[in-house]
């Protein structure tokens, strides 16, 4: 129960760490990334992003591995 747990809370604390890194990465470019995915339909700006979520995931779950 308490690996259940732990499980849990690692995740959610992975999932709170992805939503802020991209938050951050939108506001670090200099157009607004939301904005463009859902109007613009900029692929481009779709796979760019796609590829920061998964490098940041790699960095979290690292992170998340070594602290437990």
């Amino acid at each position: 129960m308490m690996n259940f747990l732990s499980v849990l809370f690692y995740s959610a604390v992975g999932v709170v760490i992805m939503g802020i890194a991209f938050k951050l990465y939108d506001m670090i470019t200099p157009f607004d990334t939301s904005k463009e995915l859902e109007e613009g339909k900029n692929v481009a700006i779709g796979i760019v992003v796609a590829s920061v979520i998964l490098g940041i995931a790699v960095i979290v779950a690292a992170a998340l591995i070594r602290c437990h």
